[in-house]
């Protein structure tokens, strides 16, 4: 039996989100398979685990799950991995085989929490560093995007500091794209801190909410006769499967947050992504589907991603073009209703991106990444050796 830790929750504006992907996906991981070890980060960057974190009740009161569950830390300990206990008197709480992470934002989705994972060396689920960093950036997206020859919409970039220095200048050049335009953080997900803007003083007025989440803004044209479509890849660099197309439904200008993950679950139940209104399939052409497919694939490969990423399009219906949007190296609720039908279930589909995961980590031992020798060994012409001789550290 394979101890699987899941790990969710973080230092992140979607932290409730990710607490509940992460318990949907705990709920229908085989439990013959593995040893499900939920490890919960809270927002103040501790780590705890314990059985009652399966439970989303559990997350009503911070307080008692302290309380009851284990604080701990992941440390490899002669080749094995630990979840170990804080404090004076340590010991071994858990062991694990392999991490899957179920986080969304920022310092866990963003490369931060897999670079940790790396220096541990425990194999994980999922996007390597870079290529879960360059999914939570935008602006970086979309430069390797037009790199590739990827169809992407007119934008304008910029740090919170030059808008603070020189706002006059940014919004000049905002005006060439033409009202109306989409303004983002360039880092956060579920559609945080994101707003339209139809004329110069809503602008000014979004952008300096955008500023609030991010060093980084990114505005964005706005497609006209707008539709939304998304579809979810599995795979890594060799071989990639694609679910079926969705197309997102929003009374709004764009699919909200509260669309994702508060209007539905209201009548249903903290059900995450679930709970958005979606036709599957889109009502879009073949040959729009077909193009999604194609400019799907390409971004996947030229992110280097692995597991299971949504990517999200935006179609113009009038003029048939289509847009990408934008990649979610950890989607909500990890896109399983793309898959359901196309008879993979959520079980099954955790099952292929565990082992996704685990096939790259045999392929990454087979390389080399360190050499066996110490260069350093006898090297005594070093300036200013004597130094370290009489020196009281």
């Amino acid at each position: 039996m394979i101890k699987l830790g899941v790990i969710f929750g973080g230092e992140s504006v979607e932290h409730e989100v990710s607490i509940i992907s992460a318990v949907q996906a705990m709920n229908k991981m085989d439990s013959n398979k593995y040893e499900i070890i939920p490890i919960y980060i809270t927002k103040d960057k501790e780590w705890y685990t314990g059985e009652m974190l399966k439970d989303i009740d559990t997350y009503q009161d911070l307080s008692l799950l302290k309380r009851y569950a284990k604080n701990v830390v992941l440390i490899r300990k002669k080749g094995r991995f630990i979840l170990q206990s804080q404090g004076l008197f340590k010991r071994e709480i858990k062991e694990l085989d392999l991490v899957f992470p179920i986080v969304h934002g920022t310092s866990v989705e963003d490369g931060v929490l897999q670079g940790y994972l790396k220096t541990v060396g425990v194999p994980f689920v999922g996007s390597d560093v870079l290529a879960s960093a360059i999914a939570q950036d935008k602006i970086v997206q979309k430069q390797i995007f037009e790199q590739c020859g990827l169809p992407i919409t007119d934008y304008v970039w910029f740090y919170d500091s030059e808008y603070l220095e020189d706002s006059d200048s940014i919004i000049k050049k905002i005006k060439k794209i033409g009202f109306p335009v989409i303004v983002k953080p360039a880092s956060l997900g579920s559609s945080v801190g994101i707003g339209t803007a139809k004329d110069e003083e809503e602008l000014r007025e979004k952008i300096e909410d955008a500023i609030n989440y991010d060093t980084k803004i990114v505005v964005e044209e706005i497609v006209k006769n707008l539709t939304e479509v998304n579809i979810s890849v599995l795979g890594n660099y060799e071989k990639q499967d694609l679910s079926l197309i969705e197309e997102v439904m929003s009374d709004n200008d764009l699919l909200t947050y509260e669309d994702k993950y508060i209007n539905g679950g209201k009548k249903s139940g903290s059900k995450g992504m679930l709970s958005a209104t979606r036709k599957i399939p889109a009502e879009i052409s073949e040959k729009q589907a077909n193009e999604v497919r194609e400019v799907a694939t390409k971004a996947f490969k030229a992110l280097n991603s692995s597991g299971n990423v949504r990517i999200d399009f935006l179609v113009d219906k009038k003029s048939k073009k289509i847009y990408i949007n934008e990649v979610n190296s950890c989607p909500g609720s990890l896109a399983f209703y793309l898959w359901e039908p196309l008879n993979i279930d959520y079980t099954e589909l955790l099952d292929r991106m565990v082992n996704i995961a685990i096939k790259d980590y045999k392929k990454r031992l087979n390389k080399t990444y360190s050499f066996d020798t110490n260069i350093l060994q006898g090297f005594s012409s070093l300036k200013g050796s004597k130094g370290f001789k009489n020196s009281k550290f």
